[in-house]
């Protein structure tokens, strides 16, 4: 039982931790000091695909899923929607690196449109001061 709650917070986190990956530049317009937090955070995300690495959260979960006794993902909510999310089915070698792409592009404009945004402001700041 322990073992198998265990194991679905790790699937919790890691949910969370693709989710931050992806659109954890969306925090950074709100609170810009989180970028040294996001950006090491993109680039491993990006690499893991980019590589083919496994996440370690992977085996971390499943060594968990076989202390509780099982090995299948059947039943419950974080079973049903989250799993799929996390390991599609059908998941090559090639997708990974479309993925690993796809975080890069997303996060590339997502700091564009940042960058874009704050320069902005500094010239409209800087011509209010003339």
């Amino acid at each position: 039982m322990l073992y198998g709650l265990l194991a679905d917070t790790v699937v919790v986190v890691h949910f969370a931790f693709i989710v931050y990956v992806v659109l954890g530049a969306l925090l950074v317009w709100r609170w810009p000091w989180t970028a040294w937090l996001h950006l090491p955070v993109v680039a491993w995300g990006a690499l893991v695909e980019l590589m083919g690495w496994t996440c370690p959260l992977t085996p971390l979960e499943v060594h968990l899923r076989t202390l509780a006794g099982g090995g299948g993902y059947e039943g419950g909510f974080i079973a049903h929607y989250l799993l799929p999310v996390i390991y599609p089915p059908g998941l090559t070698p090639g997708i990974q690196v479309v993925l690993g792409l796809a975080v890069l592009a997303i996060n590339g404009v997502l700091y564009g449109v940042l960058l874009w945004r704050r320069r902005a402001r500094v010239r409209r700041d800087d011509a209010d001061r003339v």
